[in-house]
């Protein structure tokens, strides 16, 4: 094996044990981790660092994931999600179950913006368990859901985890966020779906009955009241337009090919969502200093953590890829010989067993690029293999004995978390390894 590959080797090694053993949070694993690599180059360690770092510094997805946590936050601190559960509680609240398909709804809408299954299984579950658990659902299935749910913000783009893959050596070369998104969209609505399913099966095998009429608030009271929380979607739909076919044509024809070709999905979605959620939500902005600084000050500390682990997982990639890692991974993958859909299998095990002790954000901070070569290697396509990998990394919420959103769901629901174990690993584990080998295998289009 090459130098840059044993310089990865150190660089899982570093964050497994920083961030999965000694407890410690992933910013510092990532700094740590970087400057491990860095050691690889020898007498050169500064000039591979500023390289690195360099490099991260002119990301712009850098930028990009950063505002999205800025946007989640919002939706979350000025009530948006609450509204927007009211309205899915009109629809679906009548129907068996309906706090279910509820609670997995709310998880998808937040996914992207959250990034963040612990984000998810807080805002998420606190609003949704104690519905859950009025309208039949036992307090264990109540927190089986949400947990199983919140690896939705990893699988969902745009999400955090999506710009680490994309800014590791081994991917950024031939795949860019604007080619990645759709098919990384529908890869997720995919896991959706199934969760659709799951609720289906549980509401029937459970026996649980229609929410009562006393939790329901008619569709037409609730859109009249919260239909324009809805209207933040806005901000992701209309850039995603502007990359098919007529948004392309209609972009061209206004400001010519060349710019219309430097315009930005990633950048623009964030910016997008950001400014009408100001402007749905005007009057519950904070209206002192004092407010307003209470209101940044609490999203600092989110920035502090999720700002260095972009940073460094970035520029740690751009020195990877100074090693030469790219080559060298490709090298060892070639000497596989095996059928796409079983490098897939093995390569999804791979990111399962990991992200079971890690978060979704390390374990593809960590294997993210090894992954995506294994895959591409293999015959699968660029963007096939990227969502795969997002796919497989979703498992973080639901994978026992390690997985924050079930101790968060469990707490919220009040009961043992032991009890969710054995039903995750059977209705989300595996049914989501399964789906990302699918993906990856292009049995499921994306």
């Amino acid at each position: 094996m090459g130098i840059a590959v044993w310089a990865l080797i150190v660089y899982i090694v570093i964050i497994v044990v920083w961030n999965g053993v000694l407890k410690r949070n992933i910013g510092e694993a990532m700094l740590i981790g970087f400057a491990g690599v860095c050691l690889f180059g020898g007498a050169d360690f500064f000039t591979l660092a500023w390289a690195g770092i360099a490099d991260a510094l002119a990301e712009e997805v850098v930028f990009a994931a950063l505002a999205f946590v800025f946007m989640g936050y919002l939706l979350t601190r000025l009530g948006l999600i609450q509204e927007q559960v009211t309205v899915l509680n009109s629809i679906f609240g009548r129907l068996r179950g309906g706090a279910g398909y509820v609670s997995t709804s709310a998880a998808a809408l937040l996914g992207g913006p959250a990034g963040s299954g612990s984000g998810i299984a807080a805002s998420v579950g606190s609003v949704t368990i104690p519905w859950l658990t009025r309208s039949g659902w036992r307090p264990d299935l109540a927190a089986s859901l949400v947990a199983g749910n919140a690896g939705l913000g990893i699988s969902i783009p745009p999400s955090s985890s999506m710009f680490l893959l994309l800014g590791s050596a081994a991917v950024a070369p031939v795949l860019t966020a604007d080619q990645l998104f759709v098919p990384a969209l529908i890869g997720g609505l995919w896991t959706v779906a199934y969760r659709f399913v799951v609720v289906f099966v549980w509401v029937r095998q459970h026996r649980i009955a229609a929410a009562g009429v006393a939790d329901l608030v008619p569709l037409r009271e609730a859109l009249r009241a919260g239909w324009t929380s809805l209207l933040v979607y806005a901000g992701i739909l209309i850039p995603v337009l502007m990359t098919l076919d007529f948004g392309v044509k209609l972009m061209e024809s206004r400001v010519g090919e060349e710019a219309a070709g430097d315009i930005s999905i990633v950048v623009w979605i964030p910016v997008l969502t950001v400014l009408v959620t100001l402007a749905v939500a005007w009057r519950r902005l904070p209206r002192t200093t004092r407010a307003w600084s209470e209101l940044l000050g609490d999203m600092a500390l989110r920035y502090a953590v999720i700002g260095a682990t972009l940073f460094f997982a970035f520029a740690a990639a751009a020195s990877l890829g100074e090693l030469g890692l790219v080559d060298q991974l490709t090298a060892i993958m070639k000497g596989l010989d095996a059928p796409p859909a079983l490098i897939a299998t093995l390569v999804g095990l791979l990111i399962v067993v990991i992200a079971a002790p890690l978060t979704g954000t390390a374990t593809i901070a960590a294997v993210g690029g090894v992954a995506f070569s294994a895959l591409t290697v293999a015959g699968v396509a660029p963007a096939a293999a990227a969502t795969a990998i997002m796919i497989f990394a979703s498992t973080e919420g639901a994978s026992p004995p390690g997985a924050a959103p079930i101790y968060i769901a469990s707490g919220i629901a009040q009961v043992d978390p032991a009890r969710t174990f054995g039903r995750l690993i059977i209705w989300f584990v595996i049914p989501t390894l399964v789906i990302g080998v699918l993906v990856a295998a292009g049995v499921l289009p994306i």
